[in-house]
């Protein structure tokens, strides 16, 4: 009984998680569109902090409640699960065009902080203050290069003349969406770590697996429904962007809030953080474009590294 209660737990959790987000990237899409903000610079901004935020609220809830294994473990799953599922599930359905900017910058940006956050790791053990420092300079980093992108890239398309929603309306979605994000972070961190105690599961292996895919469902939303409607540069930008924003902001803050520990365990999956992110420059860096022979590679990668998963765990 005790494990059915915490199953439905965590079911309504995620679908808080995920409806939370979709309602604040509706909101805060629907802002900065009234300004005009073209789309690769809304999917790498707005769109990828409205899907980073059930990772945020999970990982810094996760800190205060004293798993740590769950921070890390979350956010370097879901970055994993990110390009190689689904990335891989998006190109799979329709092929995914990239701007030349974000092979060039975004992609070699996020392979490289996905490197210091595993050098950050190794040389102390935990990723303290003192680096969640250096991530959020980073941090602010990014946003002025996005910015100076915003204000150097006029936007070409032709959008059709709609009604658009009332300001107050998009404000109340942006609100309610991340309220409802946090509410739903704190039940599901909750419910999966009490099944981890029951079925014997690690807390790493709960946070790389069950929780990862489950704040990932956002961006798996998200990404699919741009591609479909032929908006790329939001696909590819969400994912990239929300990569960044996961090891920058969310485990920057974490480590300011709390130190977060990193354990020689969390090595392999690093790797295999920043093997991904190779492999999707690799995939896209000739055509420009994330084609379904890519995506297929993607998939069969992330099904080799979760098997493996499963019996190591």
């Amino acid at each position: 009984m005790e494990v059915l209660w915490q199953l439905l737990l965590l079911v309504a959790g995620f679908v808080m998680l995920v409806k939370g987000a979709d309602w604040f990237v509706d909101g805060a899409a629907g802002i900065a569109e009234r300004f005009g903000i073209p789309q690769l610079v809304i999917g790498l901004t707005i769109v990828a902090m409205g899907t980073s935020a059930p990772e945020a609220a999970v990982s810094i809830s996760a800190a205060f409640k004293g798993t740590a294994d769950i921070t890390m473990g979350n956010i370097v799953g879901s970055n994993i699960l990110n390009i190689l599922v689904i990335l891989g599930l998006t190109s799979v359905i329709v092929a995914v065009a990239v701007q030349k900017s974000t092979v060039r910058y975004e992609m070699p940006f996020m392979i490289g902080i996905t490197v210091l956050l595993l050098v950050f790791g190794l040389t102390g053990n935990v990723v303290g203050r003192l680096e969640g420092g250096v991530l959020w300079l980073l941090f602010i980093g990014y946003l002025v290069y996005l910015y100076r992108m915003a204000m150097r890239q006029k936007q070409t398309e032709q959008q059709e003349e709609k009604e658009k929603d009332k300001l107050w309306k998009l404000l109340v979605c942006v609100v309610g969406g991340l309220a409802l994000v946090v509410f739903g972070s704190d039940v599901a961190v909750d419910a999966a770590t009490r099944l981890a105690k029951i079925a014997g599961l690690t807390d790493k292996f709960i946070g790389l697996t069950v929780i990862a895919l489950g704040t990932s469902l956002p961006e798996l939303v998200t990404s699919v429904s741009a591609a479909r409607k032929g908006k790329a540069d939001i696909a590819i930008g969400n994912i990239v962007g929300s990569n960044i924003m996961n090891i920058l902001f969310v485990i920057g803050t974490t480590a300011l809030i709390t130190p977060v520990p990193f354990q020689k365990g969390f090595l392999p999956d690093m790797l295999i953080a920043i093997a991904a992110g190779v492999l999707l420059l690799l995939c896209v860096l000739r055509s420009k474009k994330l084609t379904r022979p890519g995506g297929a590679i993607m998939l069969l990668g992330y099904a080799a590294y979760f098997t493996w998963l499963c019996i190591g765990k």
